[in-house]
């Protein structure tokens, strides 16, 4: 056990903290020597193991959950910690453990965006790390490559921005896309993205196929900033516990086909594992992807040539969270890309029907 790394996940309660928890204890690099939920647990007296918490993780990751303190989190000296955390306990306890020297992997947006002025209006709180912005990387593998290596802060994608960056990114960066034309994202979520805590709209005989946060969803500039395009993001929950499918739309460029969308997406996740590039005429599900970290995408357009659509689909707690998480803590520390990731592609975009 000593070779491993030492891991500490905080939000362990969570639905994240709990892929989480399964992934790094089958991770043969790991060693979790930690788990910790909100300041106040544990605050009546009781102690409860994660196997409490979640059932399947019995004699699996048996460790108490502990109440949050940066303090205590650091007496386990983590070589890395995993923040599966609310936005403001984030950004108040990674300047903590970063000053310790540890490796901090923020699955939460307090550092995703680079200006601390975008902070009060999509988020609700002040940002008062305004260096630590500028020195995090964007953790989507695909997209960071090199920079993750030496990443001391790493902050994790969202789920539905990862669904629309994979796939819009190269296409914009390329030129493929008209850029004085919005792109259109819908997307549908299951009612996991909300998070573990009781809420009516989230009860199984309350959750309906709606629309939410329509033109103020904060992960829209998160889309923006990433993807380089102008952005119209609309949400919806559905009747499912896991997974998004994002369809998207946007303009060709003048003088650009779908095959150079097609080859586009074809070069740029060509050494990519978990990004399966559909083909023609097959589309996108969410079963397809459900409990894995691959992100399957299709492209077509209209009889004009013109108007292109695009479908993504990704498990929002692994490619969208967790696994998302662990694959690049797999990368900054040297690991085989996959290690403790289950099903992924070895080589080339293009998945052959």
């Amino acid at each position: 056990m000593g070779d491993r790394l030492r891991i500490v996940i905080v939000g362990a309660p969570g639905y994240t903290g709990a892929e989480l928890s399964a992934m790094l204890a089958a991770h043969p690099g790991a060693e979790i020597v930690g788990l910790f939920g909100s300041e106040k647990r544990g605050a009546d007296g009781k102690t409860e193991l994660m196997s409490d918490l979640f059932p399947r993780l019995a004699g699996v990751v048996d460790l108490p959950v502990r109440a949050a303190d940066a303090a205590a989190i650091l007496a386990c000296e983590p070589d890395a910690v995993f923040l599966a955390t609310p936005h403001e306990a984030s950004e108040q306890l990674a300047p903590k453990l970063l000053a310790a020297g540890t490796v901090v992997l923020d699955l939460s947006a307090a550092f995703r965006l680079k200006a601390a002025s975008a902070y009060p209006k999509h988020y609700g709180f002040e940002h008062g790390h305004a260096s630590l912005l500028a020195s995090a990387v964007y953790g989507l593998p695909e997209v960071a490559g090199d920079a993750l290596r030496t990443a001391n802060l790493i902050a994790c994608p969202g789920c539905y921005p990862t669904s629309v960056i994979l796939p819009v990114r190269p296409l914009v960066a390329a030129g493929i896309i008209d850029d004085s034309r919005a792109v259109i994202v819908d997307s549908a979520s299951g009612v996991s993205g909300a998070g573990r805590s009781a809420a009516v709209k989230s009860l199984f005989c309350e959750v309906s196929l709606q629309p939410y946060g329509v033109l103020s969803h904060r992960h829209q500039p998160e889309m923006a900033q990433e993807t380089g395009a102008r952005i119209l993001f609309t949400p919806h929950l559905v009747a499912l516990d896991r997974g998004i499918l994002s369809t998207i739309h946007a303009e060709l460029a003048p003088g650009r086909s779908l095959a150079e969308a097609r080859a586009c997406l074809a070069a740029a996740y060509a050494d990519a594992p978990f990004v399966r590039l559909l083909p023609a005429g097959r589309w996108p599900s969410i079963a397809a992807v459900e409990r894995t970290n691959c992100c399957d995408i299709a492209l077509g357009t209209d009889e004009s040539g013109t108007h292109l659509v695009i479908s993504s689909a990704i498990d929002n707690l692994v490619k969208g969270a967790a696994g998302q998480a662990v694959q690049a803590f797999n990368v900054r520390f040297g690991f085989d890309e996959t290690t403790s990731l289950g099903l992924a592609r070895r080589t080339g975009a293009e998945v052959m029907s």
